[in-house]
């Protein structure tokens, strides 16, 4: 018979008692390693996600060593005042990142494929995500060159990937009460113990390993139907799954404040003390606590981590280019608005500018990325033309398109940096670099020539085309940087651990739920990568299609026409965007945001345009996403053209604009 309610209340209450001293004994033991940092506000609400599996974990071990069931709706009402929020936000930052199909776990719950030794999928286990055949699958460089597309499309990716989705790692103090004991560093283990999920190197040497923390936990922000759910780990998206430009003003109020001139009432972004360009242009201010993790060049004088809204923003110069034009963007926008309407505050000058940028940041990722990517037809078949907010789309960011889909931009990138000069051949002081080179490394931003060089070098030169036989390049496979990290690590092997430790299905379930026929022979597989050596590479290795770890899979699908990924990543990366905008009550094409008048005006606007307001890059292609040799299609600045902000002139007299809507739309992601 089942326990009364009163001994469930008890056991509830006491485990999640023991799991708050046990984190607490940790912290005082252990110290915080993180492979990115998070914000104090991440932090906390990770902590929460932490105490919360902690003791559905604890919870299970005594349920099971006392030999009865406590399944029951009555433990489920009470155990979820533990964590529940109410009235959450979809989109919102701090919630978890959705789930398509069901997680698979190896427990149920929260073990991740590959957790338990021996464990057979299909009859055969799973391979290592470093074993050697793999590897030859997924390392090494194709010199073939995109003719169509720039360096830029890859680089954009990347960028719009920073905005949408951002999953963190869970802390060590977790380790400490998963061991139930002392605090195990992720660093120095090779053991499966929560939160450390190391890579295995060999199966012969199980004390070779690379490191890796599994992404911190979630807490539930609804209940469906399927009530074990609740209780299955799930992945935090640390950020606002809007497109909504938060990687240059944050995602938290905390953080946007931080990030803000507001010292100088006007509205605009802070910008470094420090370094300013030639031309007087702005910089990124410095991060706050020094010295900084970032690389140094060995000048006297020390150039620090930017500061963004966004932690990633220094993993590379062309994401530092990119983050830089956007701060200068939104002081040059609040500058003219600031003359424009007089009588406006610092924040309605500062709120009207981020709401503008916001709405450039969807224009281009709609108009200039996206159907290069997924192809004009998944476009109209997956996205379509807007029609308007819809209530009912959840726009949260899903598990599969941060930790699988939206990867396919791994395989594009090229092992060379190339900086060029003003007509756009190699720079005669700054020389390319290779990708290694360029990680964590703010100085080479200030002291080698500021952005342009950077700028030319990406929109100057063709983007890798896929091989599915040669997929990643060793500069990531053999020579990624992360501060903190001792030793050297590997993007393939990261990111099919990341959907091991997600639980996600694999390559075959998700070819179903987008209605794809599922590879079940040889044959099908060759059919569906164009190459039959890598399809008998990957059923060797892995013995059964359908253990087949969907990155993998949808990585080495054959392009469809016009198009930079196969049909699974297209489905799927096409479903996330039409979710994202339709699921937006603030998109920018929504009834209401901007008049028509404006609504025309932003719709000039390219990225050629906000480089050439921004920076000296002096010619450019009128779409910088497409390549062209120069000076063919290359056009003088003076030709692209630009917004017309009178298109935000008040007329005093009337009323002007409803201040406190835009002040509403630009917060409503927080949560």
């Amino acid at each position: 018979c089942s326990p009364p309610a009163s001994s469930i209340t008890e056991l509830i209450l006491s485990s999640f008692d023991q799991s708050l001293r046990l984190i607490n004994e940790s912290r005082l033991q252990s110290r915080r390693r993180f492979f990115r940092p998070s914000d104090p506000e991440t932090l906390g609400i990770s902590r929460a996600a932490e105490v919360f599996q902690t003791t559905v974990r604890v919870l299970s071990q005594r349920v099971r060593a006392a030999g009865t069931s406590i399944w029951t709706s009555a433990l489920i009402a009470v155990f979820l005042i533990l964590c529940f929020r109410e009235n959450p936000l979809w989109g919102a930052a701090h919630t978890p990142l959705v789930r398509w199909l069901p997680a698979e776990y190896e427990d149920d719950q929260e073990e991740p494929k590959g957790w338990n030794t021996g464990r057979l999928y299909n009859g055969h286990p799973l391979p290592l995500v470093t074993h050697c055949p793999l590897s030859k699958i997924m390392r090494g460089w194709s010199s073939g060159e995109d003719d169509v597309y720039s360096l830029l499309l890859v680089e954009w990716g990347q960028y719009l990937d920073h905005d949408v989705t951002f999953t963190p790692q869970s802390t060590d103090a977790a380790a400490a009460a998963a061991a139930a004991a002392a605090a195990v560093d992720c660093l120095n283990t090779c053991e499966n113990v929560q939160p450390c999920f190391p890579i295995k190197v060999d199966t012969t040497n199980l004390s070779d390993c690379l490191p890796f923390y599994r992404s911190t936990p979630a807490c539930p922000v609804s209940v469906g139907a399927e009530l074990t759910a609740v209780f299955q780990r799930q992945q935090m998206n640390a950020i606002t799954s809007f497109i909504d430009a938060s990687l240059i003003y944050g995602h938290t109020p905390e953080l946007q404040s931080s990030l803000r001139d507001l010292r100088g009432f006007n509205g605009k972004l802070a910008v470094n003390q420090q370094f300013k360009d030639p031309k007087e242009r702005a910089y990124l201010p410095s991060v706050a606590r020094l010295p900084s993790t970032c690389r140094q060049g060995g000048q006297v004088e020390r150039v620090e981590c930017f500061n963004a809204g966004d932690s990633r923003a220094n993993e590379g110069l062309p994401l530092m280019a990119l983050h830089t034009l956007w701060l200068r963007e939104h002081n040059r926008i609040t500058e003219t608005l600031k003359v424009m309407n007089d009588h406006w505050s610092p924040e309605m000058l500062y709120q009207e500018t981020r709401k503008i940028v916001g709405a450039l940041h969807q224009i281009i990722t709609f108009r200039d990325y996206l159907p290069k990517i997924i192809g004009p037809e998944s476009f109209e078949h997956f996205v379509g033309q807007y029609k308007g907010y819809d209530p009912t789309t959840d726009p949260s960011a899903s598990n599969v398109f941060a930790t699988a889909a939206f990867r396919f931009g791994h395989a594009t990138i090229p092992p060379i940096l190339r900086r060029l000069n003003e007509s756009f051949q190699p720079h005669e002081r700054f020389s390319q670099l290779r990708l290694h080179d360029t990680f964590f490394s703010p100085w080479r931003l200030v002291k080698e020539g500021g952005v342009e060089p950077v700028l030319r070098g990406v929109v100057g030169s063709a983007a890798p085309l896929v091989n599915p036989n040669m997929l990643l390049v060793e500069e990531v496979t053999e020579r990624l940087l992360v501060p903190n990290v001792p030793q050297h690590l590997d993007l393939a092997s990261l990111n099919l651990q990341r959907g091991r430790d997600h639980g996600l299905p694999g390559y075959n379930h998700w070819r179903a739920f987008c209605g794809l026929q599922p590879v079940v022979t040889l044959s099908d597989l060759t059919a569906v990568v164009g190459d039959h050596g890598v399809a008998e590479k990957i059923q060797t290795l892995y013995g059964h299609l359908d253990n087949v770890d969907v990155w993998l899979g949808g990585l080495v699908e054959k392009p469809l026409p016009r198009s930079r990924t196969g049909p699974l990543f297209a489905c799927l990366i096409g479903r996330q965007m039409k979710a994202l905008r339709d699921g937006d009550r603030f998109w920018w094409e929504a009834d209401g945001v901007f008049s028509q008048q404006q609504r025309s005006q932003l719709y000039k606007v390219s990225l050629s345009g906000i480089m050439c307001d921004n920076s000296d890059t002096g010619e450019l292609p009128r779409d910088p996403f497409r390549f062209n040799k120069y000076p063919s299609e290359y056009v003088p600045c003076a030709e692209i053209p630009s917004m017309n902000l009178d298109a935000w002139r008040e007329d005093k007299s009337r009323g002007g604009f409803d201040h406190d809507l835009t002040i509403v739309m630009v917060n409503h992601s927080y949560g």
